[in-house]
């Protein structure tokens, strides 16, 4: 099992995928096999995810994420971060997006 994203891990989209707005929803196109359940999946996210999956840019933390997050949203700040790691790491889990190193 892969070691558990923290809120200091830095993610960002992976190069096998492509993402899209259309009509206020984000759709996430994978371009190789093995991304996500199926081959030809589309992935669509919430409007949390949309959010979340806007801010995976490679810089930010996920601590960064959570706390923007905290600012533009009304909820726990713990709450937050759980949800920012939670999808991270399930999109980690289907190759949809990479832990990146912090110049």
């Amino acid at each position: 099992m892969a070691t558990p994203l923290r809120l200091a891990s830095v993610c960002a989209p992976s190069g096998d995928v492509v993402a899209r707005e259309i009509e206020g929803e984000i759709i996430i196109v994978p371009l190789t096999s093995g991304i996500g359940d199926a081959d030809g999946e589309l992935f669509t996210l919430s409007e949390t995810g949309r959010a979340i999956w806007k801010r995976l840019d490679g810089k930010r933390t996920l601590q960064d994420v959570s706390r923007e997050l905290s600012a533009e949203f009304d909820g726990p700040a713990g709450e937050i971060e759980r949800d920012v790691i939670g999808l991270t790491e399930e999109l980690l889990k289907r190759g949809i997006v990479v832990e990146v190193s912090r110049p």
